[in-house]
């Protein structure tokens, strides 16, 4: 049996993003998004939720190239003075790992990002973080323990089988096949705290650029099982999405999940 989720990242970047995520909702084959907290348009994207109520809304943690809910002054070491995390994730990982005056502002601020979410009103769907952070062995035991405080039951694991997407014709290089083996440790680590984990994710080859025929291509080679299919749509480019995506084909991600052949496909 095959089962599919429809995601949408980045809920609340922009209001553009969250025009997209509505529309692609209630007019086409989205069925959840995750949400920044602390972006700039997550009020609105939690107002439009709210009209919403059939969307599965989860918690798209940031620890990475993002903004921090925590002020600079009480996580000095993860942010810098405008409140933004940097965007070195070699160099965060390490720190994430090794140094435990960071760990415990990564705890402080993980769990004001879900405190955050369940300040909202909104159910707490799932959780997954910007960029996969999650995957590092720190976060992701961090986001596992404090989410399961707030609730949290269900968690996205980034395992694109190089199989299938080598039958797509997309080349899976040492690097992509690396990232599919960690998975496991996550995965692991998921289950043993009890939650629910999807067994395939597509969207990470083709990150923001999951185009109609793609996403058509994709559904027939989708294997057995619960496979999540991420997309950054957005209804508009902005200056935002340009600054930090600047390659990504966000109106195609919108029209892909607007497609009348993809719930033709689905059916």
């Amino acid at each position: 049996m095959k089962h599919i989720t429809f995601s949408a990242d980045d809920f609340g970047l922009t209001e553009s993003v969250n025009e997209a995520v509505e529309r692609a909702h209630r007019d086409g084959a989205l069925t959840q998004a995750s949400l920044m907290v602390a972006a700039p348009a997550a009020a609105d994207a939690v107002r439009r939720a709210k009209a919403l109520p059939a969307l599965r809304v989860g918690l798209h943690l940031v620890v990475i190239e993002g903004p921090a809910v925590l002020p600079p002054s009480e996580i000095p070491d993860l942010v810098d003075a405008s409140g933004q995390f940097p965007s070195d994730q070699l160099k965060l990982g390490i720190d994430y790992f090794f140094r435990p005056r960071i760990r415990r502002q990564l705890a402080a601020e993980i769990r004001a990002q879900f405190a955050a979410f369940a300040a909202t009103g909104l159910t707490l769907d799932h959780a997954n973080t910007h960029k996969h952070m999650h995957l590092h062995p720190t976060v992701g035991a961090m986001m596992l323990a404090i989410g399961r405080e707030f609730g949290l039951t269900t968690v996205r694991v980034p395992a694109e089988p190089p199989a299938v997407m080598t039958a797509l014709g997309v080349p899976q290089g040492l690097g992509a096949r690396a990232m599919f083996a960690w998975t496991r440790l996550f995965r692991s680590q998921a289950r043993r705290a009890g939650m629910r984990v999807n067994d395939h994710c597509f969207g990470l080859a083709w990150s923001g650029h999951m185009t109609p025929d793609r996403v058509r291509s994709l559904l027939p080679a989708l294997p057995d099982g619960v496979s999540e299919i991420y997309f950054h749509p957005a209804a508009a480019r902005d200056s935002t999405l340009t600054r930090l995506m600047p390659d990504y084909e966000h109106l195609a991600e919108l029209e892909a999940l607007l497609d009348p052949a993809l719930r033709q496909a689905i059916a």
